[in-house]
């Protein structure tokens, strides 16, 4: 049972890769249509390769609107913003401006942990804030929506820093890489080496660094209203992940919502139209817009 697990694991993630992989990525192109919507290509908020983000500002919406940002999954070491571009069609479908940013993905050999790509969100947020003013909107009022791993990364930046972001979205995102829960667990067999390289940390179970703690957003939680999908049956990130941090947040008081989702596996708007027309998009659009 547990070799037809990993072996799940190892396909799905392959399947994403390649769906992710499949996009080109674009050089700067702006388009403007009608009422003044824009679509900005490719702007760059930082001097890496990486440091690329496309910003959609549709039609009619107000100063306050919030901005969402899209943080793309992808195992912290590969994926691109293309990977996230139904979702910003759908905000821009709905006119709710939004930011879809790529990465700098982690890699031993470059020094990049979750750190630099926590940076790099920090980084393109102070971007799009310097255009806030031209896009007649407010600076410093966020939305982060991330995938999986991009999901780790919205809660553990936006719980981090509760002055710039005002609510969280997380699909399927990791929330736990030091609890004993974390620590017994099968899914920690598996997951355990990726997160190593992810804090940049030997992940030694017996005498396990602050440092994972430090990188669990079930240890960071601060009172930012938050949106939590998890599927039963996910194999590549436990559904015990999601549950513990709904338990968090619940005993914190935390105004959150938890959308446990049955028969359901990894980034189901991936392989469930049904799912995502019904319920992923529908609750996004209610808790952005709430």
């Amino acid at each position: 049972m547990k070799k037809r697990i990993l072996n799940y694991h190892f396909f799905v993630l392959g399947l994403i890769v390649l769906v992710v992989n499949s996009c080109n990525t674009r050089k700067f192109k702006v388009w403007v249509g009608t009422d003044n919507e824009q679509k900005i290509y490719n702007l760059k908020y930082g001097e890496h390769k990486r440091q690329k983000m496309d910003v959609f500002l549709p039609s009619g919406y107000p100063v306050n609107s919030p901005v969402v940002l899209l943080i793309h999954g992808g195992g912290w070491t590969m994926g691109k913003k293309e990977h996230m571009i139904q979702i910003q069609k759908m905000l821009f479908a709905n006119h709710i401006p939004s930011i879809n940013m790529n990465y700098r993905l982690v890699s031993k050999a470059k020094g990049i942990t979750y750190r630099e790509q926590l940076e790099d969100i920090g980084s393109a947020l102070v971007k799009f804030n310097s255009l806030a003013e031209k896009a007649e909107l407010q600076p410093d009022n966020y939305v982060l929506l991330g995938e999986s791993a991009g999901g780790h990364l919205a809660l553990l930046y936006g719980y981090q820093n509760p002055d710039r972001v005002k609510k969280i979205i997380s699909l399927s995102g990791p929330t736990d890489f030091y609890s004993p829960e974390y620590l017994n667990s099968f899914y920690s067999k598996y997951s355990s080496p990726t997160i190593q390289k992810v804090v940049g940390t030997k992940f030694d179970r017996k005498k396990l660094s602050e440092e994972f703690k430090k990188a669990s957003p079930i240890a960071n939680v601060t009172h930012v209203p938050t949106l939590l999908f998890q599927g039963n049956r996910d194999f590549l990130v436990n559904r015990k992940q999601g549950l513990a941090l709904d338990s968090a947040l619940a005993a914190r008081n935390i105004v959150h919502k938890f959308i446990y989702m049955e028969r359901t596996g990894h980034a189901p708007r991936f392989f469930s139209k049904r799912k995502r027309d019904s319920i992923i998009y529908p609750n996004i659009l209610e808790w952005i817009l709430k």
